[in-house]
């Protein structure tokens, strides 16, 4: 199973059907000291099996490439013995694909337009055990997801009522896609407090990661689709 350390850089795979996308970031993380790229792929096939060969922490995945897309690409990755997690690269009219994609496990949603400086943290937020989905994609995303007929029985999920007040504020801010240093300046705690936060909320909801309390704010209605 893939470990991120703190002696060695996070390794990092780009798979993008485009060159130019891949090159933009190659070109930025080649000089970040503590990231690394081990491979590029032009399509899913290939993204699934250069995680499996060069052991990598963190793929960066576009959805739409021919033959093997990112979907499936992801679900391979996210079920296979690695432990490499998959931060997907959307667009605002990939609504299906990230769907999608939620379901085969992605542990980052962002959308291609943001800034390389964003993305690149977000591959570190990720990297570290975390989720993270990009602000202005979490309304889309989520109201795609809880307005669809599920196509199978849902798995059973432990209610809030266990959790305690500022949990709740907690569990409401996450919602709304903020990270935890956002989390903490809303609510004047330490960026410390807000991890551990989390963490308990993770552990309470029995949520594997960050996506899914995303997810669990909208469902239970804290956080409105309106």
């Amino acid at each position: 199973m893939s470990e991120t350390t703190t002696d060695r850089p996070v390794r990092v795979v780009l798979a993008d059907d485009q060159p130019l996308v891949r090159t933009a970031l190659r070109m930025v993380i080649t000089d970040i000291p503590d990231l690394l790229v081990v491979g590029e792929a032009a399509d899913g096939a290939e993204a699934v099996r250069l995680t499996e060969e060069t052991g990598a922490d963190v793929v960066v995945m576009d959805l739409r490439m021919p033959g093997t897309d990112g979907i499936e690409a992801t679900r391979r990755i996210t079920a296979g013995p690695t432990g490499a997690r998959v931060v997907v690269l959307t667009t605002f009219d990939d609504d299906d694909h990230v769907y999608g994609a939620l379901h085969a496990g992605a542990s980052g949603f962002l959308v291609k337009d943001m800034a390389l400086d964003d993305i690149l943290a977000a591959v570190r937020v990720v990297a570290s055990g975390d989720a993270l989905i990009a602000p202005s994609v979490t309304g889309r995303l989520i109201k795609e997801f809880t307005g669809r007929p599920r196509t199978a029985p849902a798995a059973p999920r432990r209610g809030t009522e266990g959790i305690t007040g500022r949990e709740r504020e907690v569990l409401t801010l996450v919602g709304r896609g903020l990270s935890n240093t956002e989390v903490a300046a809303a609510l004047h705690i330490s960026v410390a407090t807000a991890k551990t936060y989390v963490t308990r909320l993770l552990a309470k909801l029995e949520a594997r990661d960050r996506v899914q309390l995303v997810i669990i704010a909208y469902e239970t209605g804290l956080v409105s689709t309106a």
